[in-house]
């Protein structure tokens, strides 16, 4: 679980900092783009965990399902936030990418820390 940690706190304090130097320029777009990212990053990786700990030859299969739920939560989530809440496109759009790129980067770091601690427990 401190992965998820690791995740919510980088996001939170990256943003805030983004705010209090921008503030009304970029808000609430800003936030709204870490949100999506945050919350499928957290839920990922959340079930990778549990699943290479109870049943690491599964993962491929949730890894995969994954992906698929992921790919229909972002294309709901950006038209929701470009159409009915009418968010400004320019600030969301890079505030979803980067935080999108960054919250997976770690998700992957994670990921391989969690497997190479799986390989010294098996030698």
């Amino acid at each position: 679980m401190k992965p998820v940690w690791w995740m919510v706190a980088v996001a939170t304090v990256s943003w805030a900092v983004i705010a209090l130097s921008l503030g009304r320029a970029v808000n609430p777009e800003v936030l709204c783009g870490m949100l999506g990212p945050l919350v499928a990053a957290t839920a990922t990786w959340v079930a990778i965990e549990r699943t290479y700990r109870m049943a690491p030859e599964r993962l491929t299969a949730v890894m995969i399902t994954g992906l698929g739920i992921k790919a229909v939560f972002f294309g709901v989530y950006v038209a929701v936030m470009l159409r009915p809440l009418a968010l400004r496109a320019t600030p969301f759009v890079a505030s979803f990418t980067g935080y999108f790129i960054a919250l997976h980067m770690m998700e992957a770091l994670f990921m391989r820390r969690l497997f190479a601690d799986g390989m010294r427990v098996v030698r």
